[in-house]
């Protein structure tokens, strides 16, 4: 079930001879869930053909563990004061907790 974007998610995709950007804000809708092997992630912006996109990632529990580590590791970039960014970071990371702990 997708669920409307309420902030900001930016994509881009670089190949030797291509480079892709896309935005996906608040008109967009987002997907993740878990499956046996990893976490899925879609982000989706519906409308017209020429304006519709959409990425599908899928990351193993090994790289999104090595992910959640290296975020560890830099979150003091995120300034102290942005307290709101920061507790709404801890309560998503609580019920994350909780519910692998179930």
């Amino acid at each position: 079930m997708t669920k409307a974007i309420r902030d900001k998610a930016e994509v881009a995709l670089e190949y030797p001879d291509k480079f892709y950007v896309g935005t996906f804000e608040r008109s967009s809708r987002f997907e993740a869930h878990v499956d046996h092997s990893g976490i899925a992630l879609v982000l989706e912006r519906p409308g017209e053909e020429s304006s519709r996109k959409s990425v599908h990632m899928h990351i193993n529990f090994g790289l999104f563990a090595d992910i959640l580590t290296e975020l560890a590791r830099t979150v003091d970039r995120i300034p102290k004061d942005d307290v709101g960014h920061r507790n709404e970071l801890a309560r998503a990371l609580n019920v994350f907790e909780n519910a692998l702990s179930r």
